[in-house]
C-alpha cells in the first residue's frame, strides 16, 4: 500500500471557479496544480485559446526546410529514416506523407528491431545511397548518429535530423538538427517527442509553400505524444488536445480498422484507448515484426489491405502479451527461488530465452510492482546480453547505468527509461554496481510510494455528469497526471478473477449509505484484498459497453481503517479441528439451526457435503474442509461466506508437485474433449485440482507444450480444448520451471496453514 497524501485545502479565487465552471472539484483540482489565474485555467482547458509557437523557433528548422526544398527541386531521391516504437512510426509515415503531397520522390526506412536495433546503422544506409538517395531525413532518432552522417557525407549525401532524444557531447555535422532539447527547458516546444518535431516540421514546409497548417495529420500526432509518453505541456499538450478530435473522425482506413477489432468507438476514443488498446497494437509491429509495414498501414486507402494488416497486428499483439505474460511469470519465479535479488536497492535479471522485445514491457510491470528500478537482460547464447531498463521517480536510471559504462557495450536513454548491453558474465558485477549507484541517488527515501489523492467522494456522487466535468481536464498522462479520487469507509462485498488469464479483478464494494459499486482492478489478481472497513484511491472515466455509457471505477489503493480506540470489533470464532481423528463428527455437532458453508475440493472424501470456493455463499459458519491453494483464495473465500465462525479441517488434496498435477489436469482434460466437446472454465479446472487458476492456466500450457492438447483461454476464463498436435514445443522447458515454482509455492502455504496458530490464519 502506497502512503496517501489526502488533498489539501485549496484557495479558489472565484475568477478561477468562475473560468472553471462546473463542479467545485474542477477548480480545486487546477488550484492545487498550480493554476493561480482564470486566463492560464482556460487556455488548459480549451485549446482555442492559445497560441502555439512558431515551429521556426527550433533550432536549425530553416536550414531543414531550405535542404528539404532543394531537395524537391532538383528530384532527388529522398530517404526518410525512421525508428520502430509508434512514435517513429507515426512521424515516419507523416514526413513521408507530407513529402509525397509536395511533390517529392520519396522513400522510408524503419530499422528492424531484431537484426538492425535503433539508430542510423551504416549497412542499411549504405544500400539506401547506392540505390540513388540524395537526402537523408530522421524522425525520432539520429542525434548520437555521427558515424552514419560522416559516412552519408563522404558519399555526397546530406542529413537533416529531427529527433528529440537526450543530445549527446556534440552534434553530428548534419545539414540540420531539429532537436528540442535544444531548447531552454520552459520553451513551449521543449516537451515534444519525434512526432510533434515531424509535425513541426510539416507545419514549417507548409508555410514555406504557402500552405495552410496539415491539420488532418494530427491523429497521427495524437498517437505519437500519448504511445511516448511525452510531458503533456505546452505545445505537446496543445497538439495532442487538436489530434484526439482529428482521431476520433480520422479517414485512415488502417486506424478505422484496428479500432473496430480492438473495439473502441471512435466517438469516445480518450488517450487511454490510445496508450491501453491502440498504441501496443503498433508496437507490437515493431516488437515482434517489421514495423515498415506500419507506413503501409497507416497511409493505404485500400479498406481491403486495410482490414488484412489491422488483423495481421491484432495477431501480433496476441502474442506480445502471450510473450509479456510468460517473461512476468518467469520473473516472479525466479525471485520466489532467489529472493536476495529483491534485496537490491535496483532490481536485474537475465535469461537467453527471454525476447529482447517484449523485455522493456516487463521491466515496467515489474517497476509497479516492486517500486524500485528494473533491468531486464535477454541473454542468448554465444551474444552480448541486451536489456531494458525502466525507473522510479527520483532515480535518473540512463545515469546510474552510465556510473558502470566501464561494463558495458553500449547503452543510452532518458531518466526514466534505457537500453543497454554488455557480456553476460558481467551481470552480477553490474548488479551490484547499479544497486550502488540507484541507492545512491534515492538516499534513505522509503521505497514505499506516495499516491496523491485529488478529491474524496461519496460513491453515490459518481455520475456520468461529474465524469464528463472532470473529462475537461484531459487528456491526462505525463505532466498532467490522471485524476486519482477516493471514498471513505467501505466493505468489500465480493472479488472475482475476470480476463482472459484471470488476471484482473472485478470486486464490488459498499458504503455505510449501503451504495454498491463495482470497481475494476486491473492486473489485481494475486493482490491481497482488505479485511474489514477500507477507503479506496480510484480513477473514474466513462466507458461504453454493448453500446451503454457508463461510469468505470478503477482500484488504484486501499487503506485499511483502523478501529478506534476503545472499540472492539467483532470477533471471528475459529475452532480448530486440523489433526483430528473424526473430524466430520465435530461438524454435525454444532450448533443446529445455523447456516453452514462446507469448502472440499478435489479428492475430498464423499460424505463431506460442502461445494468448491466458486460456490460459496454467505453463511453463519465457514468449514475449511480442503486447505486452500493460497492466502488469497482463503481471502476471497472469508469475504464471500462473511463467517460469525471459521472450522479449520485443512484436509491435504494432494501433492503439489509437477508430474501428479499435470497428469490429473491431462486426466480433466480427456474427459473434457469426451464429454463436453473440450469447453470448461479455468474455475472449474481450479476447483477440481485444488489448485490456483494461474497454475492450471500455465498448466494447460504445459500439456500444450508436450503436444497433448491445444488451449485456448478467452475472456471470463472459458477455455476451449482441442486435440494436440503431438510435437514438442521449444518453450516447454521454461513453462516447466515457471509450473514448478507456482506448485512449490502452494505447497509452502499449505504446510504453514497445517502448522500455523489457527486464528492468523483467518485474520
Amino acid at each position: 500500500m502506497a502512503t496517501w497524501l489526502d488533498p489539501q485545502p485549496a484557495s479558489v479565487p472565484a475568477e478561477l471557479q468562475a473560468a472553471a465552471g462546473g463542479h467545485p472539484l474542477v477548480a480545486q483540482i487546477l488550484a492545487r496544480r498550480g493554476f493561480t489565474s482564470a486566463e492560464a485555467a482556460r487556455a488548459f482547458l480549451d485549446p482555442n485559446l492559445v497560441t502555439p509557437a512558431s515551429p521556426f523557433e527550433l533550432p536549425d528548422m530553416e536550414a531543414a526546410v531550405t535542404r528539404i526544398e532543394e531537395a524537391i527541386a532538383r528530384d532527388e531521391t529522398i530517404a526518410v529514416w525512421g525508428d520502430f516504437d509508434v512514435d517513429g512510426q507515426t512521424a515516419t509515415t507523416l514526413l513521408v506523407a507530407i513529402l509525397r503531397d509536395l511533390g517529392a520522390r520519396v522513400g522510408y526506412h524503419i530499422p528492424v528491431r531484431a537484426s538492425e536495433g535503433h539508430g542510423v546503422n551504416l549497412p542499411s544506409l549504405q544500400r539506401l545511397i547506392d540505390q540513388g538517395v540524395g537526402l537523408v531525413v530522421t524522425c525520432d532518432t539520429g542525434v548520437a548518429a555521427h558515424e552514419a552522417v560522416v559516412y552519408a557525407r563522404s558519399r555526397g549525401v546530406d542529413v537533416v535530423i529531427t529527433d528529440h532524444h537526450d543530445l549527446p557531447g556534440d552534434l553530428p555535422a548534419a545539414a540540420a538538427v531539429v532537436n528540442p532539447k535544444r531548447l531552454a527547458g520552459d520553451h513551449p516546444l521543449a516537451t515534444l517527442p519525434g512526432v510533434g518535431v515531424a509535425y513541426k516540421l510539416a507545419q514549417a514546409l507548409h508555410q514555406s509553400a504557402g500552405r495552410g497548417n496539415p491539420e488532418e495529420y494530427l491523429d497521427l500526432v495524437a498517437l505519437g505524444i500519448v504511445a511516448d509518453l511525452a510531458l503533456q505541456v505546452a505545445d505537446a499538450r496543445y497538439l495532442l488536445q487538436r489530434g484526439l478530435p482529428v482521431l476520433r473522425q480520422t479517414r485512415r482506413p488502417g486506424l478505422q480498422a484496428m479500432m473496430a477489432l480492438a473495439d473502441v468507438n471512435p466517438a469516445w476514443l480518450t488517450e487511454e484507448h490510445i496508450g491501453f488498446e491502440l498504441a501496443p497494437r503498433l508496437n507490437a509491429l515493431g516488437r515482434l515484426g517489421d514495423a515498415n509495414l506500419a507506413v503501409e498501414f497507416l497511409t493505404t486507402e485500400d479498406v481491403g489491405r486495410a482490414r488484412l494488416i489491422a488483423t495481421q497486428l491484432e495477431g501480433l499483439n496476441n502474442e506480445r502479451k502471450r510473450q509479456t505474460d510468460q517473461v512476468f511469470q518467469g520473473v516472479l519465479a525466479r525471485l520466489e527461488r532467489e529472493p536476495a535479488l529483491l534485496e537490491q536497492a535496483a532490481l536485474v535479471v537475465e535469461h537467453p530465452a527471454w525476447p529482447a522485445g517484449i523485455i522493456g514491457i516487463v521491466a515496467s510491470r515489474l517497476v509497479e510492482r516492486f517500486n524500485r528500478p528494473v533491468v531486464l537482460l535477454a541473454t542468448p547464447p554465444g551474444e552480448l546480453a541486451r536489456g531494458s531498463a525502466r525507473s522510479v521517480e527520483g532515480c535518473n536510471i540512463t545515469a546510474a547505468i552510465a556510473q558502470s559504462q566501464d561494463l558495458l557495450a553500449g547503452y543510452g536513454g532518458h531518466p526514466m527509461a534505457a537500453g543497454l548491453s554488455l557480456d553476460p558474465e558481467r551481470i552480477p558485477l553490474f548488479r551490484r554496481r547499479l544497486s550502488r549507484a540507484v541507492q545512491g541517488m534515492l538516499g534513505e527515501v522509503a521505497r514505499e510510494p506516495t499516491l496523491a489523492i485529488d478529491g474524496v467522494l461519496a460513491l453515490e456522487e459518481l455520475t456520468l455528469e461529474l465524469v464528463a466535468d472532470l473529462e475537461r481536464l484531459a487528456p491526462f498522462g505525463p505532466g498532467n497526471p490522471g485524476l486519482v479520487l477516493a471514498s471513505s469507509n467501505l466493505s468489500l462485498l465480493s472479488a472475482t478473477p475476470v480476463g482472459r488469464n484471470r488476471e484482473h479483478v472485478l470486486a464490488v464494494v459498499e458504503d455505510q449509505a449501503g451504495i454498491v459499486q463495482p470497481v475494476i482492478w486491473w492486473q489485481g489478481e494475486g493482490w491481497p484484498l482488505p479485511q474489514g472497513r477500507f477507503d479506496l484511491a480510484y480513477r473514474v472515466r466513462a466507458s461504453t459497453y454493448r453500446g451503454q455509457r457508463d461510469v468505470q471505477v478503477a482500484w488504484v489503493d486501499a487503506r485499511p481503517i483502523p478501529e478506534a480506540e476503545g472499540e472492539v470489533a467483532a470477533a471471528v470464532e475459529v475452532l480448530d479441528y486440523r489433526g483430528a481423528a473424526d473430524p466430520l463428527a465435530l461438524l454435525r455437532g454444532l450448533p443446529a439451526g445455523d447456516t453452514m458453508a462446507t469448502w472440499r475440493e478435489a479428492q475430498a472424501v464423499e460424505e463431506v457435503e460442502g461445494t468448491d470456493r466458486y460456490g460459496l455463499q454467505p453463511a453463519a459458519t465457514l468449514a475449511i474442509w480442503t486447505t486452500p491453494p493460497g492466502r488469497h483464495e482463503l481471502q476471497d473465500a472469508l469475504a464471500r461466506v462473511r463467517p460469525r465462525r471459521v472450522v479449520l479441517v485443512g484436509r491435504d488434496p494432494g501433492p503439489d508437485s509437477l508430474e501428479p498435477f499435470v497428469r490429473r489436469l491431462a486426466g480433466l482434460a480427456k474427459h473434457t474433449l469426451a464429454t463436453r466437446q473440450g469447453q470448461a472454465t479455468l474455475a472449474a479446472l481450479a476447483a477440481a485440482t485444488a489448485q490456483r487458476e494461474t497454475t492450471v492456466g500455465l498448466g494447460l500450457r504445459w500439456l500444450a507444450a508436450q503436444g497433448h492438447v491445444r488451449a485456448e483461454i478467452a475472456a471470463g476464463g472459458l477455455v476451449q480444448l482441442s486435440a494436440g498436435s503431438g510435437g514438442v514445443d521449444g518453450d516447454l522447458d521454461e513453462i516447466t520451471v515457471q509450473l514448478k515454482a507456482l506448485l512449490a509455492e502452494t505447497a509452502a502455504y499449505r504446510r504453514h496453514f497445517a502448522r500455523a496458530e489457527a486464528r492468523t490464519l483467518v485474520e
